[in-house]
This record gives structure tokens, C-alpha cells and sequence, in this order.
């Protein structure tokens, strides 16, 4: 291995712990508790390093941001091996998966929607995030639905977010499991219901 393919992993590894520090004290702290020097130490690196890959305390946010979006993406990205029926139904269930009904995690999100409120470039970088999202849902939704319009694929998509964020702020009042379960069944009910063109067959 060479020694700049060292560098770029040591440099990646380094970014993750910054964007990841920056991440655990947002869902802690909110706005207030993000700034250079705290990220750096939650971190455990040198404050000119993280004024190194960010110019400011805007761009380190915009960075968690588009971070968060690409996790998000993952959970409307098709199993390539499943069905269409199969990769929507994965979809569905990765959104209550234990790792993101934890307090931590849901509590970060409500700052990331907090954020959106207050800052026009963040409500931006949200908004643009959550449009690709419904665009991954809609099509999951499509291809295991054959006879939808794309505008209905985005209708049912919305519909399911509505009960999905639902879900999440709900677990954060301790709401029992067997509660999203019925949250997970109520929005394949929505993803799946029949066809108009099926009800007059």
C-alpha cells in the first residue's frame, strides 16, 4: 500500500471522527453546543485541523447535513437481490430499526429540523435531502405497485413519511413496540393499497 493511499485513509478516518463528534454534540447540545473547539476535543484532534477541512461552524453543519442525507438515502436503496415487493417492504422496516429509535438519534434529528426553521441555507440543504429521499420511496413505491402515476408514487411516498416521522417522535414519549409495529404495518397498508384500476377490475 502506498504511503498517499495511507494518507487519504488516515484523512478520511480523520474527517469521520470530526463529522461524527460534530453530530454527537448536535444531538446533545443542539446548535448551542457545535463549535470548532468543542468538536475538536469531542474528537480528540487539533483545532487547526478541523478549521483545515472546515471554514466555519455553517459549512461543519452543511457537512452534517449532507452526511445525514446520505445515510437517509441508504434506507430507500433497493437490496438488488429482493423483489420489488421485498425491497419496499426492507425500506419500510429499516425506518424503525433499534439503532435509529434510540433517544440519541431521534433527538439529534428534531435539531436537524430545528436547524431547517432557523437557517435558510440548512432549510435548503434539508429540503433538497428530503426530496431525494421521496424520490427513492416513490420508486420503491412503483415498481412494487405497477399501474401508479409518478405523481401517486409521491403522494403514497409523502404519506408514509407523515407516519414515519410519526414513529420516531412518538418513541421518543416511550411508545411501546408493539405500537410501531402498527406503525410499520400502517404505512405498508399505504404503500400497497390496491390500484384505483384495480378496485374496477
Amino acid at each position: 500500500m502506498g504511503t498517499s493511499t495511507v494518507k487519504s485513509g488516515e484523512q478520511a478516518d480523520r474527517q469521520t471522527r470530526i463529522l461524527e463528534a460534530a453530530l454527537e454534540l448536535l444531538s446533545r447540545h443542539g446548535i448551542s453546543g457545535i463549535n470548532m473547539r468543542a468538536v475538536a476535543r469531542e474528537a480528540g484532534v487539533a483545532l487547526g485541523l478541523v478549521n483545515y477541512y472546515y471554514e466555519d461552524k455553517s459549512s461543519l453543519i452543511s457537512a452534517v447535513l449532507h452526511q445525514i442525507e446520505e445515510h437517509d438515502l441508504l434506507l430507500v436503496a433497493p437490496a438488488p437481490t429482493s423483489t420489488p415487493d421485498e425491497q419496499l417492504r426492507e425500506s419500510l422496516r429499516r425506518v424503525a430499526d433499534p439503532e435509529l429509535l434510540t433517544t440519541p438519534y431521534l433527538s439529534l434529528r428534531l435539531h436537524l429540523w430545528a436547524l431547517a426553521q432557523a437557517n435558510e441555507d440548512f432549510a435548503q440543504i434539508n429540503a433538497a435531502a428530503f426530496d431525494r429521499y421521496l424520490q427513492g420511496l416513490a420508486a420503491l413505491i412503483g415498481n412494487a405497485v405497477p399501474g401508479l402515476s409518478p405523481d401517486e408514487c409521491k403522494d403514497r411516498a409523502a404519506d408514509v413519511v407523515v407516519v414515519q416521522n410519526g414513529m420516531w417522535l412518538t418513541t421518543l414519549l416511550g411508545i411501546d413496540k408493539a405500537a410501531i409495529e402498527r406503525g410499520i404495518a400502517r404505512t405498508e397498508e399505504i404503500a400497497f393499497a390496491p390500484t384505483q384500476h384495480d378496485n374496477l377490475g
